[in-house]
């Protein structure tokens, strides 16, 4: 592409369309999540948050890997 380029009004419509659906959808999954205990995980400029029951960020695994005898 040289920079050049214009899209047409029906295009950024269905931009707008598909994205407010990827919103909702994730909405929707996060809500689940929050109802059912499990917690939201976020990358935020390359760190992971967990998102507690309370609703804040931490960056401590809820779940920690369990060390087991076999190897």
């Amino acid at each position: 592409m040289n920079g050049n380029s214009t899209l047409s009004a029906e295009t950024y419509a269905k931009v707008d369309e598909f994205m407010r659906i990827a919103r909702s959808a994730v909405a929707k999954a996060q809500e689940r999540c929050r109802q059912r205990g499990v917690p939201n995980v976020y990358s935020i400029n390359g760190r992971i948050y967990y998102e507690l029951p309370n609703g804040e960020l931490s960056l401590e695994d809820p779940y920690p890997k369990k060390e087991t005898d076999e190897a």
